[in-house]
């Protein structure tokens, strides 16, 4: 065992290292960038306004509104990462990490939404009448001949074994050693009380899903960033010069106190990017799967939404976690032993240097739960919507039950082995969906702006929209995922019912 957990290592260092999975990642999200004329800065306001203000295209084919497909997509990527993550890149990294988790949350929101574009715009319906989308359908079905197959296949093999590690047992885990250590609770009941929950929710599938993350992670969100705006409004006076450490350490590096890992530029980029990217998942594909789900009358819209995603999660609430942390000079202390506190341990001191008797440190576990939990959620989803594409729909309902019971396995038993193989999985999910990316940027720039052209912000209706996409190369397709069954032709199972024929 200790073999194989130092070759999984060796091989998630490399995955997630400066020469792989890193350049990869944020060189696709700049040349998407590019040629999409950086419109995560110009449409960032419309794109916020169609998904949490209006939150909803009505009169349109979809499973879940834009809202809830939003919030599932938040609920899979705001998770530990977001407590544990942070904490681990400026940690070894130095303040100036979280610069470059800024740099990848923003040049990943191009990537967030090219995907969720394709989700969208190569989604079929399935045999229960559920949308099912995702880079497993659209490197298929974009990419033609054997080498989009194979991309297909490969992500659908990687998302549905990293379901059950980085989305299931590991957040489970995270979850009852939180609670134990908190309050007490014995592992084992933590699980039992995290499974028959999570198989009340996943029983109703996407729509109960949408439903409990729509009401339930803007209050987790909301909980937590609150609690680290009151802090940083006591320690105000640390603020500025914590931005100031921030953006001169991105570019020289720190001598870190302790002598602890170096802290030079390479690492401050390398652990900034390598977090910021596990925590937004922005070139992952996996949002797009969950953006494949909305109630959307046109792809664009949808992928602008789900774009506002990674500018929450990455800008927002890990900004929130990565300044707590360097205003209150938590980055840097050190225990008894005169060595640096762990990852783990940093958000919750610098929450309880922040607040006041324990409540520092009972938010940050309230916070670690919640956010953990609707990871498992939102990845159940991305895992039976790939189990959807391999097996067929009869293995949907099984998938869900197996995949709750598998959180009581998470919630009470060591998972190193477990989190390192779902780190690979995880960054091997990205590799043939960035190449997809890659291969089709030339349409998603092509189509963005003739949509954009049209509807700069984002109010068409569904009848003007159509009238302007009537002649459009690719529409008559996109409307033709709605005909039930379609998602069976991709698995060779059978044919696409006739369009008339929704029975």
């Amino acid at each position: 065992m200790e073999q194989l957990q130092t070759v999984l290592d060796n091989i998630g260092s490399f995955v997630w290292g400066p020469f792989f999975l890193i350049p990869l990642l944020l060189g696709t999200g700049l040349y998407l960038s590019i040629r999409l004329g950086f419109l995560q800065f110009h449409k960032l306001l419309p794109a916020l306004n169609l998904g949490i203000i209006r939150r909803r295209d009505p009169d349109t084919e979809g499973d879940i509104s834009q809202f809830q497909a939003l919030t599932t997509a938040l609920a899979a990527t705001v998770g530990t990462g977001n407590i544990v993550g942070v904490a681990t890149a400026i940690g070894i990294g130095g303040p100036g990490a979280l610069f470059w988790m800024w740099v990848t949350g923003l040049l990943g929101m191009a990537s967030k939404y090219s995907e969720a574009y394709l989700g969208v715009r190569y989604r079929t319906t399935d045999e229960a009448g559920e949308k099912s989308g995702g880079p497993q359908y659209y490197l298929q079905k974009a990419i033609k001949g054997p080498f989009g197959k194979i991309l297909a296949l490969s992500f659908a093999v990687f998302a549905f074994l990293a379901s059950f590690g980085i989305g299931n047992m590991t957040q489970g885990n995270s979850i009852a050693a939180n609670v134990e250590e908190s309050f007490g609770v014995v592992p084992w009941v933590t699980g039992i009380i995290l499974t028959v929950v999570t198989i009340l929710v996943l029983v109703g599938g996407i729509k109960s899903i949408g439903k409990v993350t729509s009401a339930f992670v803007p209050v987790m969100i909301v909980f937590y960033v609150a609690a680290a705006i009151f802090i940083l409004a006591v320690n105000i006076t640390a603020v500025p010069a914590a931005f100031a450490l921030i953006f001169t350490d991105a570019f020289t590096g720190t001598a870190a106190v302790g002598g602890f890992t170096g802290s030079i530029l390479i690492i401050a980029i390398q652990y900034g990017v390598a977090r910021g990217m596990f925590s937004n998942e922005s070139g992952l594909g996996s949002a797009a799967i969950a953006a494949a789900a909305a109630q959307t009358s046109h792809p664009v819209r949808q992928g602008l939404v789900s774009m506002t995603q990674t500018f929450i999660d990455t800008i927002i609430v890990v900004s929130f976690t990565g300044l707590v942390i360097i205003t209150t000079g938590t980055w840097n202390h050190t225990d008894e032993n005169g060595e640096q506190i762990s990852a783990a341990l940093m958000t919750g001191e610098a929450f309880s240097n922040g607040l006041p008797g324990q409540w520092g440190h009972w938010i940050v576990t309230i916070g670690l739960i919640m956010f953990a939990f609707s990871t498992i959620l939102g990845w159940s989803y991305y895992g039976e919507r790939n189990v959807e594409r391999l097996f067929g729909q009869r293995l949907v309902m099984p998938y869900r039950v197996v995949f709750s019971l598998v959180v009581f396995v998470g919630c009470t038993v060591p998972l190193a082995i477990v989190w390192s193989f779902s780190d690979i999985m995880n960054g091997l999910m990205a590799l043939p969906n960035l190449i997809g990316l890659l291969i089709l940027s030339g349409l998603i720039a092509r189509e963005t702006k003739h949509y954009l052209k049209h509807d700069p912000k984002l109010v068409a209706s569904t009848a003007e929209i159509e009238a302007f996409m009537v002649d459009r190369p690719g529409w008559a397709d996109w409307k033709s995922g709605n005909v039930v069954g379609s998602s069976r032709t991709h698995t060779g199972r059978a044919p696409v019912k006739p369009a008339g024929d929704r029975n």
